[in-house]
């Protein structure tokens, strides 16, 4: 609210997704599992119904993880008519992993990113950037899907999708218009020196009162980010395909500055870039679930 008490608009909400299969019904399905993926910025659920993708939803984490778990799973639940009752084993990953009350194990979001990015994309895909609300992870995986490597970035929102939102904010412009945004100048500016999203945020303030256009300072923070995860991606080493996931996947400002620094093109999917943590721990849930059958059997 302004001092008239009117709402502001919220240039940094992203689009929320909440998708189901409507050509299958659950109700024929044997094992039915799930995936709930809490972030820093945002949480999503995944429902599997015999090892593939049934419905998903990405939502934006609440004050507390419980409450952003619950509140992930239900937008599945309700849409296709399942109750949590009908899942037989619920995988927690994320920043709030520990803190999913209905789920019945917690696992690395690291591993399950490598396990969703590998159903999305395919066995190819040997190296994966995962950008987060709050961190940047640089992965290198099997053709299973297995974790081979990984390196984290510090904790700051710079370079992560948090320090999107403050841009976005700090333009007026709507998060989803940023990328897009980005190329709609005369020439590339220099990216912003600080990796702090608070000096990068006061150094933007700078260039737009030296007169730089909005678009031109959107410019130089896509750049800044794009060469900051970069680097981590090179300590790994790219090797196979190479895919995004996370929220900054969808802004081609900076993935095309990615894809330009490292010379490769990113691999694209038919499904939300969020949901690979989510869908991760959904894949490993069917897998326990077919062991503990074989084995029962």
């Amino acid at each position: 609210m302004d001092v008239r008490g009117e709402s502001k608009p919220e240039y940094w909400r992203w689009e929320e997704n909440i998708w189901i299969d409507e050509a299958r019904d659950w109700r024929n399905g044997q094992i039915i599992t799930a995936g709930v993926d809490v972030g820093s910025v945002s949480s999503q659920a995944v429902v599997c119904v015999d090892g593939e993708i049934y419905g998903y939803n990405s939502t934006r984490t609440g004050n507390n993880s419980p409450d952003s778990a619950q509140r992930a799973i239900d937008g599945v639940l309700q849409r296709s008519g399942l109750q949590l009752s009908d899942l037989r084993y619920v995988i927690g990953t994320g920043y709030g992993r520990v803190n999913v009350p209905f789920a019945h194990k917690a696992l690395t979001e690291i591993a399950c990113h490598a396990r969703g990015a590998n159903y999305m994309t395919g066995p190819n895909v040997r190296t994966l950037l995962d950008m987060g609300g709050q961190d940047c992870k640089a992965i290198r995986c099997d053709e299973r899907g297995k974790v081979t490597q990984f390196l984290m970035n510090d904790k700051c929102a710079a370079g992560t999708g948090r320090g999107m939102e403050v841009i976005a904010d700090l333009m007026q412009i709507p998060i989803g218009e940023l990328g897009g945004r980005s190329f709609e100048v005369d020439e590339e500016p220099p990216a912003v020196s600080s990796i702090c999203v608070v000096f990068a945020k006061s150094e933007a303030l700078g260039m737009l009162k030296a007169g730089y256009t909005k678009n031109k300072v959107i410019a130089a923070y896509c750049q800044a980010m794009a060469e900051r995860v970069v680097a981590l991606i090179e300590r790994v080493g790219v090797e196979g395909d190479f895919f995004i996931t996370g929220g900054i996947a969808k802004n081609i400002g900076v993935v095309k500055r990615i894809e330009r620094l490292l010379g490769v093109t990113a691999v694209r999917s038919q499904y939300d870039s969020q949901i690979a943590g989510a869908l991760g721990a959904a894949l490993f849930a069917h897998t326990l679930m077919v062991k503990q059958a074989a084995k029962a059997g």
